[in-house]
């Protein structure tokens, strides 16, 4: 299995528990890995063989941007569904960094990985 990556993914949402995070937008990046297999597109050379990173970027810009949930971790989850179910993605490791959510420390975050990674024939 071969793996597609998105690293730096910097947005603005609603994000949290508190009042005050209810009011503002905050800053979250996103790091996706999202396994597939790149033979066929490599053969081809054809866009339609392989999962598309800019169509990926484009529905999750598209889905945090307009998000108001309370946990990172709701976030997460909803992302990697998207990948899964809408892009039929086997496997996705999704790391959320809510940077400046601790005093102190220069990152803070989830990381989650759903699917599986290689299919046994």
């Amino acid at each position: 299995m071969d793996i597609i990556f998105l690293r730096g993914l910097q947005l603005e949402t609603v994000i949290g528990i508190y009042d005050w995070e209810r009011k503002i937008r905050q800053t979250v990046i996103i790091d996706l890995e999202m396994a597939t297999d790149i033979r066929s597109a490599a053969a081809t050379d054809d866009i339609s063989h392989t999962l598309d990173y800019k169509a990926v970027s484009k529905r999750i810009i598209a889905f945090v941007e307009e998000s108001e949930f309370f946990l990172v971790e709701t976030l997460a989850e909803k992302i990697t569904g998207i990948l899964l179910d809408e892009f039929s993605v086997p496997w996705v490791r999704l790391t959320l960094n809510k940077k400046g959510a601790i005093s102190g420390a220069s990152d803070v975050g989830i990381q989650i990985e759903r699917g599986a990674k290689y299919h046994h024939a």
